[in-house]
């Protein structure tokens, strides 16, 4: 016996998937509001840039990762390595063609060498000269075309910078969740209200930089504070762009692989914690968005 009901649903299903193919064929990923790096697809797609030798976690201490809040359980030896797949995405979706990106908190390799591979430029700023001299030693190993890394605190090194920029895009620390260095200018190493001031008025002299009608994109998480209480630090960055001049106008879920998150659930969860397993893609524009029409990107509808 065939039950209509259930054939139908079978048939919409096989419509839904090749629609989705069609989307990663067109745009790289489908362009929904939730990008999952645990998908098939993705990791295919992130493996081939992989494959080029980028070790993103060089230039850091391994283990740098640690949580504070009441109840967590201690993170040990695991240094976060940007993804990308990512980079490939929000280059090709949000920065025209043979374009300039601003990256002011450039941490590892990997956004400058996926830039240059995308024939756009970079220019990438980082406190710590031993990062800047891993990055460099990776991108002339892989492609070291229109990469421009800055050694120095983006606070100073932002206002000395004579050209403007296509797109900002950046993965700013997450307060204290990652330890990167001793040094007092290190956003890491800051009260939290200090943490906010120098964050602050680092988005806004990036701004300063970005021509008009461009895109300004931040991957950010949120972190807790000592008695386990989320800070909020993707609203907080939202308020930063809005009050320098940009509004939200992407806000997309990255989900992240389980990994070691199934290990802390359960200790977590005594205290009555999800245990996260997502960042936020905050994407902000200036300027006329009827101009979006006339800039041409590597990816258009």
């Amino acid at each position: 016996m065939t039950i209509w009901g259930s054939k139908m649903f079978e048939f919409d299903n096989q419509i839904s998937a090749k629609k989705s193919l069609n989307l990663y064929y067109k745009y790289i990923i489908p362009p929904f509001s939730v990008f999952d790096t645990k998908s098939k697809e993705w990791i295919t797609k992130r493996n081939k840039w992989l494959n080029l030798g980028i070790k993103g976690e060089l230039g850091r201490s391994a283990g740098c990762i640690h949580t504070s809040s009441k109840g967590d359980m201690k993170e040990t030896s695991y240094t976060s390595i940007f993804d990308p797949l990512l980079c490939e995405v929000i280059y090709s979706w949000f920065c025209p063609k043979y374009g300039s990106i601003l990256d002011p908190f450039a941490g590892g390799s990997v956004r400058g060498i996926v830039a240059s591979k995308l024939e756009f430029s970079y220019t990438g700023i980082d406190l710590r000269k031993e990062q800047i001299e891993e990055n460099k030693k990776q991108a002339k190993f892989i492609c070291s075309k229109n990469i421009n890394y800055i050694c120095g605190d983006s606070n100073i090194e932002i206002s000395k910078l004579n050209n403007s920029f296509d797109l900002i895009f950046s993965c700013p620390p997450y307060f204290d969740l990652e330890v990167y260095s001793e040094d007092k200018d290190d956003l890491s190493n800051m009260s939290w209200e200090e943490f906010k001031k120098v964050y602050k008025n680092i988005i806004q002299n990036a701004i300063l930089k970005l021509n008009d009608d461009s895109f300004a994109c931040f991957v950010v998480g949120d972190i807790r504070d000592k008695d386990g209480y989320y800070r909020d630090l993707p609203s907080y960055t939202k308020e930063c762009f809005f009050q320098a001049g940009m509004n939200l106008y992407n806000d997309i879920i990255l989900l992240n692989s389980i990994a070691s998150a199934s290990l802390r659930a359960d200790f977590n969860f005594k205290y009555k914690k999800v245990t996260k397993i997502h960042q936020n893609v905050l994407v902000f524009f200036k300027g006329n968005l009827n101009n979006i029409l006339n800039k041409k990107y590597l990816v258009s509808y």
